[in-house]
């Protein structure tokens, strides 16, 4: 097999078109058995509920290249659970767990070529995601739906990969309570545009939004989960009905306790009291851990550990997650699962 001609230390998080993708169509109340597809474009009605009411929704996942060559896939179930419950707030129907790991491994063998090699810190980034389409103008949910898979080589979400950045309070809210927070759905991600836009030109890297009830409590970091250390070595991450519940995020409080023998909490994180915090940072599949430098609010930037140097719980907490993907650290059972 020819690898693709890639320089993998250059690779941000852009789009690349890969050799196939892999679809499945939903008609008369059930999934076709799916396969595996050339093409990067969808033929859909113009009147898909998926382009008028946003009933669409949405992974992201990576496999990695361990050091004798095998390729591994990191808690696919857990994404094909989120994505169920995706779907039952919007009234998709459900596209089962077996089915959407085993069209993840088809997806990553089929596209081989492209999978970057160990030691070079890029990943193969997979996006499933499932569309209401066909032929509907009224408001509800759709008569056919599409879930597909496609994949491509990344590099680091942020550029400088494990630097600290700095981040801003945002006056605009991510979520409602009650709504669809807690689901992967475009329209959060949407109305995250121009706020992170704001962030931007302010010069940070992306907003800290509050909750949206009294925009006193710290619930998501752009599009990843939010984490604190305490002064007394705590793993504290915010607990709130519409943050979505992050894969990593999770892993994290897992190896914290189980790995590193800390104390784990999810609980509110007040933005007025993250100076209990000597280290925090943003997590996410596609970031991994971002270590937050600062977070500016009101006007005044509160600085973490260092705005240069990634604090040294972040750091442990960073190597051995990062170690468990990449198969150079054993991880819990299931956590794993073998690209054949």
């Amino acid at each position: 097999m020819q690898i693709e001609n890639i320089d993998w230390g250059k690779l941000g998080f852009s789009y690349m078109k890969t050799d196939f993708s892999y679809i499945s169509y939903y008609k008369d109340g059930q999934w076709d058995e799916g396969k595996l597809i050339e093409e990067n474009t969808l033929t859909i009605s113009q009147s898909a509920a998926a382009l008028h009411y946003g009933q669409q929704t949405f992974e992201g996942l990576k496999a990695y290249r361990t050091k004798n060559g095998e390729i591994q896939l990191f808690r696919p179930d857990e994404n094909a659970k989120r994505m169920i419950k995706s779907c039952n707030r919007i009234m998709m129907p459900e596209f089962p767990v077996e089915r959407f790991v085993d069209a993840c491994k088809k997806v990553v063998k089929a596209n081989e070529r492209f999978m970057p090699p160990y030691g070079s810190g890029a990943t193969m980034y997979l996006r499933p995601f499932l569309i209401g389409v066909g032929d509907n103008i009224g408001v509800k949910p759709a008569p056919e739906y599409i879930f597909c898979i496609f994949c491509m080589p990344v590099g680091p979400y942020f550029k400088g990969g494990m630097t600290p950045v700095n981040f801003i309070t945002s006056e605009y809210d991510r979520a409602a309570p009650y709504g669809t927070g807690a689901a992967k759905v475009g329209g959060n991600y949407a109305g995250s545009l121009y706020p992170h836009e704001l962030a931007v030109k302010a010069g940070f890297a992306d907003c800290i939004y509050l909750d949206p009830a009294t925009h006193t409590k710290i619930e998501e970091v752009g599009a990843a989960n939010f984490f604190g250390i305490t002064k007394d070595d705590k793993f504290v991450t915010p607990k709130s009905p519409s943050i979505l519940p992050s894969i990593t995020k999770y892993s994290l409080l897992h190896i914290a306790k189980e790995y590193l023998g800390m104390e784990v909490e999810e609980r509110d994180c007040l933005i007025d009291n993250i100076d209990e915090f000597k280290e925090a940072g943003a997590c996410g599949t596609a970031a991994v851990i971002t270590p937050i430098g600062g977070i500016s609010h009101n006007g005044r930037l509160h600085v973490f550990h260092s705005e240069t140097e990634v604090g040294p719980v972040t750091k442990k907490l960073y190597d051995t997650l990062y170690g468990i993907q990449f198969g150079d650290v054993e991880g819990p059972e299931g956590w794993v699962v073998k690209v054949d």
